[in-house]
């Protein structure tokens, strides 16, 4: 869109704070809608028996789930494709560990 990034940023901000303010409201209100609405998802982790509800469900809607959330909706903000236009020179994390951009990886820098 053309809004100015930091005005971008700010509303992602204020997006995912009230995703995870209602998230954490519910929680304490009604714990087990929730933990039934968290097991419906079709997500990998309830199709595996080795994890457990109380291993994994209490970090929803946590401090470490509203960085990590933050994180990775400010990174989209910089994956725009235009029609005719670059494709986003996206961050990568090679089979070493090492994080660089697929532009870059593709060149072989």
């Amino acid at each position: 869109s053309g809004l100015p990034r930091v005005t971008q940023r700010l509303w992602v901000l204020l997006q995912v704070a009230w995703h995870v303010a209602v998230g954490k409201v519910q929680k304490i209100l009604f714990p087990e809608r929730m933990k039934r609405n968290l097991l419906s998802q079709r997500i990998n982790i309830n199709q595996n028996p080795a994890f457990e509800y109380k291993d994994w469900g209490p970090t929803f809607f946590s401090i470490q789930y509203f960085f990590f959330v933050l994180k990775v909706r400010w990174q989209h903000l910089e994956d725009q494709a235009l029609q005719g236009g670059l494709a986003p020179n996206s961050p990568v994390v090679t089979l070493s560990g090492e994080s660089r951009r697929i532009w870059d990886f593709m060149n072989g820098q």
